[in-house]
């Protein structure tokens, strides 16, 4: 395949894609403009109000299962600072892992040019991000909820030989559905204020870093070689599968003095919880397929997570 310069014009299905480094400067200078210190920006001192939820009832995994309908408030509350607890540590997890692969992205890269500069400014981004979630869990009293070891093991593999669009498509995976869920979350009055502050902030900062994936992931897809695009698609097809598994912690239901088994059982037959994973990667699978990652085996993975219809 012939090798494409970063100045050549590149086209998609989506149109032209944007010169890289005139993305980045726009990002960079909305960085300048919109960026946060959680430690200063939220009040951790505020005590945890009363009768208010750690994430919106509608989001948790149980909701409108025959289990839900048996739970107490205090213990369907419960059940939510738990959820909370555990996506917030499935958070760290990728983000700890993209992490690793923005660096590996820039390595032999221009350092002095924007595109690398956005990359290190993304990666100061993560690391505020990672210790803000681990300040909400603490806040919380819950504990941290580690993905199974055997994904946790698979990761190292996944940062040590990842090519650059498998990167940044399981970087997306990490990002959008996640964000989708925040987006409710931040405006919701029914929620603690720290959940609400923490979440705001992390939609308005994500935001740059999804515009940043999105943009690199498509110009990989245009000037990568057959093999590499052929190996995201797979690569991402099961990284949504690992995703959708690890999504929620089984020992939050233990946790919560619920019976595990029958409590993963009714997740997973759950229409309520399938409508909501599947609407909140629908964006994102709608701009995978348009680029070209959710073809073949990729599509059938995606449909064995439940991530998609």
């Amino acid at each position: 395949m012939t090798t494409v310069t970063e100045r050549e014009v590149l086209r998609d299905a989506l149109g032209l894609l944007r010169d890289r480094e005139q993305v980045a400067e726009r990002l960079l200078e909305s960085s300048a403009k919109h960026s946060f210190d959680p430690d200063k920006e939220l009040d951790w001192d505020a005590p945890v109000e009363d009768g208010k939820w750690f994430w919106p009832p509608e989001l948790l995994s149980l909701y409108d299962t025959p289990l839900w309908r048996r739970m107490s408030e205090d213990q369907r509350m419960d059940l939510a600072r738990h959820e909370a607890a555990s996506l917030a540590s499935l958070g760290i997890w990728f983000e700890i892992i993209l992490m690793q692969l923005l660096v590996r992205h820039i390595y032999d890269k221009s350092l002095t040019s924007n595109h690398v500069r956005y990359a290190l400014t993304e990666i100061a981004d993560e690391c505020r991000h990672s210790m803000m979630f681990a300040r909400m869990i603490k806040k919380g009293g819950a504990p941290t909820y580690q993905v199974p070891r055997v994904y946790h093991n698979l990761a190292r593999v996944l940062k040590t030989v990842s090519t650059t669009p498998g990167s940044f498509a399981a970087t997306l995976l990490g990002e959008e559905i996640l964000d989708w869920m925040q987006r409710l979350t931040f405006p919701d009055e029914r929620i603690q204020p720290i959940v609400r502050g923490v979440t705001r902030i992390h939609v308005v900062e994500e935001a740059r870093h999804v515009r940043y994936a999105r943009e690199e992931l498509r110009r990989q897809m245009v000037s990568a070689p057959r093999w590499e695009r052929e190996l995201t698609r797979l690569s991402c097809g099961e990284a949504a599968r690992v995703f959708a598994t690890c999504f929620v912690n089984p020992q939050v239901y233990e946790n919560v003095g619920l019976d595990r088994r029958e409590a993963v059982a009714q997740v997973k037959a759950s229409c309520h919880r399938r409508e909501v994973m599947q609407s909140g990667a629908s964006r994102l699978t709608e701009f995978l397929d348009d680029i070209g990652v959710m073809n073949g085996v990729s599509r059938r993975l995606w449909k064995s997570s439940g991530l998609l219809a």
